[in-house]
């Protein structure tokens, strides 16, 4: 039997992960493998430090899509895969990767997966996460300090710079593709 493939879009700290997680328990019987699209960035190890402090990593641009669809691909085909893992201190992949097995179940999370038509075509089902902006960047300067080693004023800055305008202009429109809205994730 074919995985079930479910996508989790949304904003940056909209609630995906929370959405994710409570979806995954349902699956008592069944196995479930989540991929984050974060750890699909691509690769800016050939960049210096300073430089990849410029990259917009909310844009569409910033993710390696061709790498999570072949990804995709091999995990419906019941084949494992290396996923890359993302540094956030760093900014960019790490060395590692993780060995992740095929699964009955497969979560696809991340703030721009229902921008690629190719990725919505593979998922079965399509959830975007719709929260207030407020509500996210609270909780976006509370999770970059505490678990991305970031100050105040670089999330705030970031947030200006890049993360709202990216929201408004890739994030929001492809609510559109959802199969469900769910507010406040």
């Amino acid at each position: 039997m074919k995985p079930i493939v479910i996508g989790i879009a949304g904003g940056s700290c909209s609630g995906k992960t929370t959405v994710t997680q409570t979806i995954k328990q349902t699956f008592h019987n069944q196995s479930v493998v989540v991929i984050e699209q974060d750890y699909y960035y691509k690769d800016q190890s050939h960049l210096t430090f300073e430089e990849r402090l410029t990259t917009n990593y909310d844009h569409p641009s910033a993710f390696d899509n061709d790498l999570l669809i072949a990804h995709l691909e091999t995990l419906l085909k019941r084949e494992p895969i290396n996923k890359p893992v993302y540094d956030y201190v760093k900014h960019t992949r790490a060395e590692n990767v993780e060995h992740i097995a095929p699964a009955d179940v497969i979560i696809v999370e991340g703030m721009l997966i229902l921008d690629d038509e190719r990725l919505r075509n593979i998922m079965d089902m399509k959830i975007f996460v719709d929260t207030d902006s407020d509500l996210r960047i609270i909780r976006r300067i509370l999770r970059d300090i505490k678990e991305r080693g970031r100050t105040t004023d670089s999330v705030i800055d970031q947030y200006l710079t890049t993360v709202r305008t990216s929201h408004i202009h890739f994030i929001e429109p492809t609510k559109r593709f959802a199969d469900i809205i769910l507010p406040e994730g």
